[in-house]
């Protein structure tokens, strides 16, 4: 029975296709006896294929013509062009430019500069790193010595050798006596009627006295003409203190009156007094003063604001020979040095140190002078020079002053010219010394190779340079190269994904397509744009590689936009799956997947063509925002939308530099105006009804 239906089914689609061509060649007579064919005859048009027709009328429309024409030229300009321009997208290039430069800086030193005499003597960081403290409070209050303590309770000395010169000494101590005006001698325990004692034990009178004090409720008593306190510790317990001031001798005692000496210091806040011809210095401890002598003194640091110049070029002076040479300044001008005699001559306004053969080793000065920057070394005789023109514009109070002086000649490219010998040609150079708040800087005209930033577009950069020294041509070529990729890599996806879950909800419906299409509403709902930031930052946060960056963004692009496509294939499907072919098609037993990809999808595919071309134009708008905030495509791979963030500094960095951002801009309007153009033309090719 069910073989009888469909033999009967496929006759009377037979006969209808008979019908329709026997119509087209019916005869009739037009009045004069002769047969006319009908419009539609073969011997009179031409019959075209549906896709030839698609075409002709598609190149009949003049704006799409005109967006395929920029899209080819787009592509040759991004994919051919590349090859043949002599640029990379990374090259940086430079330029060669004669301009005033810092040379050097002169500055005097105000801070005193430390250096050990005796590496065996560890002297405590807190002194050390206080050492220009005091010489400041020295020189505030006029004072030759001052006395420096660390946390450990050594004492060092600090004297003044001379102009610029300090001596700082450990000193070896030797405790004498210690004052306390008041001292805890003992604690009574009410409880057990005992006493501790602290210092000395007291004989059993004082007890007694101090037991009748207690009972009888007072405060203070008096024994064998001291006075005594009593202030209640505990519960319970109660501390004696003797309220006389006394002296406790740790060594020696020097003499009878040497109390009394000790206790007027004491009283009058002095540091120190004499008794029998001996000096002796207090110092706080727990309960009152420590009097002692010094045993010894040991040199361990000198300090001065000196700069050590040698005549030598890159000689390093060691530290031991500078703290000699300083202490040697003072006393007697010569000194020895591993094994060797130096000495110190005057020279002027400066000091000289002469090594042992007497030759001219190092040069004293007020002024530290280096280079700005290079590697090179100056030599002292500029040094010397660059002295007497600051002491020049001290006198005379001028804030500029110029002298010449023979310094290496450079060619155009900044190398140094050597002479067929391989050794440095000088030529004169006229240098400005400008005095600033805190130093003197050194300017002079030199060739100076920089980053050409921000170039003009000229024969060698047609388009110019940016902020980065690299070709804007160039990096416009191969950032195209990259959003037209980007464009056609996410659409590709989208078409992907949009075809397949379209497709399995529009043919098979039910609740496979009320599951998809529940899935395509959450896509919807979805905000792409914080979820694009959020994901941005998190490439940031990796430090992805720029490749991986870029794979990254186009599958997070393509996997966010397959919604729409899959909707649009739905319907389509769903369209075309109650027509007549297609129920002819079901009834002959024609299996699901060939009726899919020989009906439905390629009756599907002139819509998803269309819907492609149109969405290509706003993945790239998509991508170059993202670029342009920082979110997409990272330095060094260029982009149309990195490569006007480059500019976007400030408003008088667009305006300065409109030729880096407004050729890219237009690219990209070209761009998107091209596919909307080659869309609008696909769709009024397929559907001419639409375009009435």
């Amino acid at each position: 029975m069910i073989k009888k239906d469909k033999n009967s089914l496929n006759e009377a689609l037979k006969r209808r296709e008979q019908r329709q061509r026997d119509s087209a060649l019916i005869e009739r007579d037009n009045g004069n006896g002769n047969t006319v064919l009908a419009l539609d005859d073969t011997q009179r048009v031409k019959i075209l294929s549906p896709g030839r027709l698609v075409s002709k009328r598609f190149f009949r429309n003049r704006l799409a013509m005109v967006g395929l024409c920029i899209l080819i030229a787009m592509f040759i300009l991004c994919f051919l062009c590349p090859i043949f321009y002599p640029y990379s997208q990374t090259q940086i290039f430079y330029k060669y430019d004669l301009l005033n430069v810092n040379y050097a800086s002169a500055t005097e030193r105000t801070e005193y500069v430390a250096y050990t005499v005796d590496k065996d003597l560890d002297v405590h960081y807190s002194v050390l790193n206080r050492i220009n403290t005091y010489i400041s409070q020295m020189e505030s209050e006029g004072l030759t010595e001052l006395f420096a303590y660390d946390p450990e309770g050594s004492e060092y000395s600090l004297s003044k050798l001379g102009e610029r010169v300090y001596k700082l000494s450990a000193n070896e101590l030797l405790d004498i006596a210690e004052y306390h005006e008041k001292a805890v001698i003992g604690t009574y325990t009410k409880l057990g009627d005992t006493f501790t004692w602290r210092a000395e034990a007291m004989d059993g009178a004082f007890q007694t006295a101090a037991r009748d004090a207690l009972a009888a409720g007072v405060s203070s008593f008096t024994y064998k003409g001291e006075n005594y306190t009593i202030t209640e510790a505990a519960k319970n317990k109660y501390d004696i203190t003797r309220s006389n001031a006394s002296v406790e001798y740790i060594g020696q005692n020097p003499g009878s009156g040497f109390d009394a000496a000790f206790g007027d210091t004491v009283a009058s806040g002095q540091t120190g007094f004499e008794f029998s011809g001996v000096s002796y210095r207090l110092r706080p401890s727990s309960g009152g003063y420590v009097a002692y002598t010094q045993g010894g003194q040991q040199t361990a640091v000198v300090a001065s604001t000196y700069v050590f110049d040698p005549y030598e070029a890159g000689l390093n002076i060691p530290e031991g020979l500078k703290s000699a040479a300083l202490l040697a300044v003072y006393d007697g001008g010569s000194f020895e040095y591993d094994g060797e005699t130096f000495s110190i001559r005057e020279n002027g306004e400066h000091l000289e140190i002469l090594d042992p053969a007497g030759k001219e080793y190092a040069v004293l000065s007020t002024y530290s002078i280096r280079r700005y920057s290079g590697q090179d070394t100056l030599d002292l005789q500029f040094k010397d020079t660059l002295r007497g023109v600051i002491e020049g514009m001290e006198a005379s109070g001028k804030q500029t002053a110029e002298f010449v002086y023979s310094l290496p000649t450079m060619d155009e490219e900044a190398n140094y010219v050597r002479d067929e010998n391989g050794s440095l040609t000088y030529s004169d150079a006229t240098l400005v010394v400008n005095r600033m708040t805190n130093q003197y800087v050194v300017i002079c005209e030199q060739t100076t190779y920089l980053i050409d930033i921000f170039g003009r577009p000229s024969a060698a950069h047609w388009l110019g340079t940016d902020g980065d020294g690299m070709d804007i041509l160039a990096r416009a070529m191969y950032g195209g190269r990259i959003s037209l990729m980007v464009g056609f890599v996410v659409v590709l996806l989208e078409m992907f994904l949009g075809i397949i879950l379209g497709g399995l909800a529009g043919f098979f419906g039910g609740w496979v397509d009320t599951l998809i299409m529940r899935l395509v509403d959450i896509f919807y709902c979805i905000p792409s744009l914080p979820i694009l930031i959020i994901m941005g930052a998190l490439f940031d946060a990796q430090k992805l590689e720029p490749y991986v960056r870029l794979i990254w963004l186009m599958a997070i692009l393509g996997f966010l936009g397959w919604a729409g496509v899959a909707r649009l294939v739905r319907g389509q499907i769903l369209s075309l799956r109650e027509q007549e072919f297609m129920v002819a098609e079901e009834a002959t037993g024609m299996r699901a997947n060939k009726r899919i990809f020989r009906h439905l999808v390629p009756n599907v595919m002139p819509q998803l063509i269309v819907s492609a071309t149109m969405g290509l134009g706003s993945v790239i708008i998509t991508e170059s925002t993202l670029s342009f905030l920082g979110l997409g495509v990272k330095h060094p791979l260029a982009t149309w939308g990195n490569m006007i963030n480059s500019v976007t500094g400030s408003s008088e960095d667009m305006i300065r530099y409109t030729y880096i951002w407004i050729p890219i801009g237009l690219l990209i309007c070209l761009a998107v105006i091209a596919f909307n153009f080659v869309g609008d033309g696909l769709r009024d090719a397929y559907d001419p009804k639409m375009k009435q």
